[in-house]
């Protein structure tokens, strides 16, 4: 038992290190921004940074050294860093105690309408009237970063 609560006043000193960090990129932010960036979007900027970064990882070791066929490759990545970001955004960013089953509900829905309204929507729709592929994937990408923090702000790990 006493192990159990060493552990979680670890984890809860690193997520409070984590937000103090954040809170500190935000008092440094040139031309007023910070009044009005939230830190948590500090938090969700490195988190999802570093997820996207695993993503490629696991894709070039699944594909690129254990020649997986690319639809899985492609697959097995996106849900390790899906899961992941979960789990960092929740513990460090978030830092929410609220029930793990709810949120995780809550999340993959998030992530369906994500994938289908704006990854495929947006970048499809664009594509559709004449936009570069690349470009339009860039745009669907930011409608998808301004969706995902704010669904995970506002509805996944919102505070009661």
């Amino acid at each position: 038992m006493v192990v159990e609560d060493k552990r979680s006043a670890a984890r809860i000193d690193r997520g409070q290190r984590f937000a103090q960090l954040c809170a500190g990129v935000v008092r440094r932010l040139p031309f007023g921004l910070g009044s009005i960036v939230a830190p948590t979007l500090v938090g969700f900027a490195a988190i999802n940074g570093f997820t996207f970064a695993v993503d490629l990882l696991l894709l070039t070791v699944f594909r690129g050294l254990l020649d997986w066929p690319i639809p899985v490759a492609i697959s097995v990545a996106y849900v390790v860093a899906l899961s992941l970001s979960f789990v960092l955004n929740r513990t460090f960013n978030f830092r929410s105690h609220a029930p793990v089953g709810t949120q995780a509900e809550l999340y993959a829905a998030v992530i369906a309408i994500n994938f289908f309204a704006l990854v495929l929507g947006v970048g499809s729709g664009l594509v559709a009237v004449g936009v570069e592929y690349h470009v339009a994937r860039l745009v669907a990408g930011a409608c998808e970063a301004a969706f995902m923090y704010s669904a995970m702000r506002w509805v996944v790990f919102r505070r009661e």
